[in-house]
C-alpha cells in the first residue's frame, strides 16, 4: 500500500455485504429525483405522472442486464469508463460516452443542490425561493467540497447515515401522506389532463432520472462479496424497492394535491403535500429530509464523480491540465467538478439542469448496450434481445423527451447538442494528438483493466 502514491484509489475486497450495496444503491438512487422531479412530471404528462414513475422502472429494468452482464464479467471499481473501454477501445466512442456519463453526474449534483435551495426555502414560507434557491445550492456544493478535502471515511460515514434516515422518512411520509388523504385514488378519467403519448414519454424519461443511480452499484463491484452473484441481486432490489417507494410517494402527492398544485410547487412539490395531510410540522419534517439527502447525495457524488473523472485522465482519454495547482490529479479533477457544478447551479433552473442530465445519460445508455452488443455479446455470453429492446426503449424516450423539450423549451436542447459537439470535436483532436491509439477494431480493447 505504501508503495502507492495517493493517486490511486485503495479497494477493500468483499467489504460490501449485499444489504449494505442495496442501501448503497437506494441511497443513491433515492436522491433529488423524487422530491423535485415529482411536480416536473406531472406538469408534462398530467394525471398519469404516477404511472411514468412505473414506465421508467421499466426502461431501467432492460437497461440494467447489460450492467449486470458487464458487472458479473469483470467486477471493477472502473464502472462506466471501464465498460465503455472494453467495448469501444481507445477511441472516440469510449472517451465521448464517458464523458457525458461524467457530465451527467454533473449535472445530478447541480440538481441536488437546486433541489436542496428550494425545500430550504420553504422553511421560511417564501414560495418559489427566488435568488436564494441557487445562492443556497452554491453554498452546499462550496460546504461539500471543503469535506471532500479532509476525509473519505467521514464522507462515507455521513452518506450512509443520512441514507438510512432519508429511506425511513421517505417511507413515512409516503405511507402518512396515504393515510391521511381521503383517498389514494388519483384521478385517470379525464384524459384531457394526461397529455399527449409524446408527453408520457418525456416524462418516463424524466423518472428515469430518479432510477439512474442504480450504475452506483457497478462501479463498486470489486468491493462487493460474492460479485457475481451480489452485484445483479443488489440492482434488482435496489431497482424493486425505489419503485414501491417512488409508487407510494407518488400517490401520497396525488391525494393531498390537485394537478394544478403539484404544478405550481413543482420544485418543493413533497413539501407542499405535506401541508395538507401532516400540517407545519409535516412541511419541516419533509424539509429536514430533503435537506439531508440532497446533502448526502451531493457528498458522495462528488466524491465519485470527481473519482470517475481522475481515472479517465490516467486512462488518457480526456486531456489534463494542473493550472499551476499543487496535489493529485484527483484532487484536480475535484476542483473541475465543483466549479462545473457551481456554474450549472448558478445559471440553471431545475427543470433545465433535469433536461441536460437525461439527454446525456440515455447516449451514453445507448452506448454501453450498443458495445455490449457488437463488441462483447460472446465474452458477456448475453441474449441480444435484451439490449437491443433496451436501446429502442431509450429511443423512444429519449425521442419523445426532445420533442417535448423542442415544443417547450429548445434552448436547454440546443445547448446539449452544442456541448456534445464540443466534446466530440475536442475529443477526437486530443485522442489524434495522443499517438497511442489502438487499431479501430476495438476486439482488441479487452485485455485492459482486467
Amino acid at each position: 500500500m505504501a508503495k502507492k502514491d495517493d493517486r490511486t484509489t485503495h479497494y477493500q475486497e468483499g467489504s460490501l455485504t449485499l444489504p449494505g450495496t442495496v442501501m448503497l444503491g437506494t441511497g443513491v438512487m433515492i436522491g433529488a429525483g423524487i422530491f423535485a422531479l415529482t411536480g416536473q412530471m406531472a406538469q408534462m404528462t398530467g394525471v398519469l405522472f404516477p404511472l411514468a414513475f412505473l414506465a421508467a422502472a421499466v426502461v431501467v429494468g432492460f437497461s440494467a442486464y447489460s450492467y449486470i452482464k458487464i458487472s458479473n464479467t469483470w467486477p471493477s471499481a472502473g464502472g462506466i469508463g471501464m465498460y465503455l473501454h472494453k467495448a469501444y477501445g481507445n477511441r472516440l466512442p469510449t472517451a465521448f460516452n464517458a464523458l457525458l456519463m461524467y457530465f451527467s453526474m454533473v449535472i445530478a449534483q447541480s440538481f441536488l443542490a437546486r433541489t436542496f435551495g428550494a425545500y430550504t426555502m420553504q422553511l421560511f414560507g417564501s414560495g418559489e425561493g427566488g435568488i436564494m434557491v441557487p445562492v443556497l445550492g452554491v453554498l452546499l456544493i462550496l460546504a461539500a467540497f471543503v469535506i471532500n478535502l479532509s476525509s473519505n471515511r467521514l464522507i462515507q460515514g455521513v452518506a450512509s447515515f443520512v441514507g438510512i434516515l432519508k429511506i425511513i422518512g421517505i417511507l413515512i411520509f409516503g405511507l402518512v401522506g396515504i393515510w391521511v388523504a381521503d383517498s389514494i385514488s388519483v384521478d385517470f378519467s379525464n384524459p384531457g389532463e394526461a397529455g399527449t403519448f409524446g408527453n408520457f414519454l418525456g416524462a418516463t424519461a424524466l423518472g428515469i432520472l430518479a432510477f439512474k443511480g442504480f450504475t452506483t452499484i457497478t462501479n463498486s463491484g470489486s468491493e462487493v462479496k460474492d460479485p457475481k452473484r451480489n452485484v445483479g441481486r443488489a440492482i434488482v432490489i435496489s431497482i424493486v424497492s425505489c419503485v414501491v417507494i417512488y409508487t407510494l410517494v407518488g400517490f401520497a402527492v396525488a391525494s393531498n394535491l390537485s394537478l394544478a398544485e403539484i404544478i405550481r410547487t413543482q420544485n418543493y412539490s413533497l413539501a407542499a403535500a405535506a401541508r395538507p395531510a401532516l400540517g407545519e410540522y409535516g412541511v419541516w419534517a419533509t424539509v429536514a429530509i430533503a435537506m439531508m439527502a440532497t446533502a448526502g447525495g451531493i457528498l458522495a457524488s462528488i466524491f465519485a464523480v470527481s473519482r470517475m473523472l481522475a481515472m479517465l485522465t490516467e486512462m488518457k482519454l480526456v486531456p489534463h491540465s494542473h493550472f499551476g495547482m499543487p496535489g493529485s490529479i484527483q484532487k484536480h479533477t475535484l476542483v473541475y467538478t465543483v466549479v462545473l457544478g457551481l456554474f450549472l447551479t448558478a445559471f440553471f433552473d431545475l427543470s433545465r439542469i433535469a433536461a441536460l442530465g437525461i439527454v446525456f445519460y440515455l447516449i451514453m445508455d445507448i452506448a454501453i448496450h450498443w458495445g455490449g452488443l457488437r463488441y462483447l455479446r460472446e465474452e458477456l455470453n448475453a441474449k441480444a434481445w435484451i439490449p437491443v429492446t433496451a436501446i429502442v426503449l431509450d429511443l423512444l424516450v429519449l425521442g419523445g423527451f426532445v420533442w417535448v423539450k423542442l415544443n417547450t423549451d429548445p434552448f436547454v436542447i440546443g445547448v446539449a447538442v452544442v456541448a456534445m459537439i464540443v466534446i466530440a470535436v475536442g475529443e477526437q483532436i486530443f485522442l489524434k494528438k495522443s499517438s497511442g491509439i489502438e487499431p479501430p477494431t476495438g476486439e482488441h480493447s479487452h485485455a485492459h483493466h482486467h
